[in-house]
């Protein structure tokens, strides 16, 4: 099957690899899997995933959720604040045919999601998102109880758990102990589940964890719920943090890119640019340590150090000995935001290309 480059080519006998082997840690915890699909936004690799023990999905966006509903998935999260009249709406609207989980990180969001649903006369459920480190979205971990208290008294809502997402953070600070860092997350959130509880109010689920420390979080007791997303592909992130205890073996997502030019021998030139592969990891930093915007496989004495739009610049400390045509094979750095920026991605098995899948939530930010 010919392709145009660059594009995205997915093996797909790397990700069945990859999701049997969440599924089996799933199994051995008895932890339920929720896997975050922003990672691939593709309805097929929903479904597959749920084939392999997910019990739901986890989206960013409403238009994410809708999305996957349309193609029948029904039981999704929405791991992100719903906020605003028409979202409420639409959310409500979502409720009505699938389940659908919503989340708050504040009473007063909680307290309009309440009025809206109060005058529908429906009821939506809830999940309270609290920050354990990252610092982001997410009420501040000493306040999550009484914030929780205030929530599960409003009508129309159903405040069915907790969740948060940490990262790779032990004690305030970014640290590679994978094990560790996983382990504390889940022992914080299993910790104030009780909190909640001995005030009579009945929380089901507790909902950790991503790729790198989701099987550690998986493992502590009262922890419900694991939600990794890039487990699925892995990407260099993953591999220099041994996630899942994957190697570049293991990266099923990899962008097919040409060299265009190597009319100078110390770089040659790609139609790999920043519409192309994903920027948003700096190069260089702890804990990731990445050395370019991507690797080239096979060509360890590359580095792709320059981006502009529409062009890729590889660099080496010798001389560039590639033609013209030539097809490279790089892993991204970060393969969610990556697969954003490509209409469908190609599908392979034993080394061979057979088809394509849509992707079908590009660009649903909304």
């Amino acid at each position: 099957m010919f392709v145009e480059t660059p594009c995205i080519v997915i093996d797909m006998d790397k990700v069945e690899h990859n999701l049997k082997r969440m599924d089996e840690i799933c199994k051995t915890t008895g932890c339920h899997l929720r896997p975050h699909v922003k990672t691939h936004k593709i309805p097929e690799l929903a479904k597959l995933q749920m084939q392999y023990g997910a019990n739901g999905i986890t989206v960013a966006k409403l238009s994410e959720a809708e999305i996957m509903a349309s193609y029948g998935i029904n039981d999704i999260f929405m791991a992100y604040p719903l906020i605003g009249e028409s979202r409420i709406q639409r959310a409500i609207t979502l409720s009505k045919n699938i389940r659908f989980i919503c989340s708050t990180d504040c009473y007063e969001s909680a307290v309009e999601i309440s009025r809206q649903c109060s005058k529908e006369g429906a009821t939506l459920e809830l999940r309270l998102e609290v920050d354990t480190g990252m610092h982001r979205t997410g009420i501040p971990y000493e306040n999550a109880v009484e914030e929780a208290e205030k929530i599960a008294g409003l009508p129309g809502i159903s405040l069915e758990g907790i969740f948060t997402f940490r990262g790779m953070i032990y004690n305030g600070k970014t640290d590679l102990d994978r094990k560790k860092c996983g382990e504390q997350e889940g022992e914080m959130m299993s910790a104030l589940a009780k909190r909640i509880r001995d005030y009579k109010i009945p929380i089901q689920d507790v909902s950790v964890g991503s790729t790198p420390t989701g099987e550690f979080c998986a493992a502590v007791d009262g922890v419900t719920e694991i939600r990794p997303g890039t487990y699925i592909f892995q990407d260099m992130m993953q591999v220099n943090t041994h996630a899942c205890s994957c190697t570049m073996d293991d990266v099923a997502a990899v962008i097919l890119s040409q060299v265009v030019s190597t009319c100078k021998p110390e770089v040659a030139v790609i139609d790999c640019g920043c519409k192309s592969i994903s920027t948003d990891v700096a190069l260089g930093k702890f804990p990731y340590d990445l050395k370019g915007y991507g690797t080239i496989i096979g060509h360890p004495e590359l580095t792709l150090g320059r981006l502009s739009e529409e062009h890729g610049m590889l660099s080496s400390d010798a001389p560039i000995h590639l033609q013209t045509g030539e097809i490279l094979k790089i892993i991204p750095n970060h393969i969610c935001p990556t697969i954003n920026l490509y209409d469908h991605v190609y599908l392979m098995r034993n080394g061979e290309i057979y088809g394509r899948y849509n992707v079908a939530a590009r660009g649903m930010n909304y």
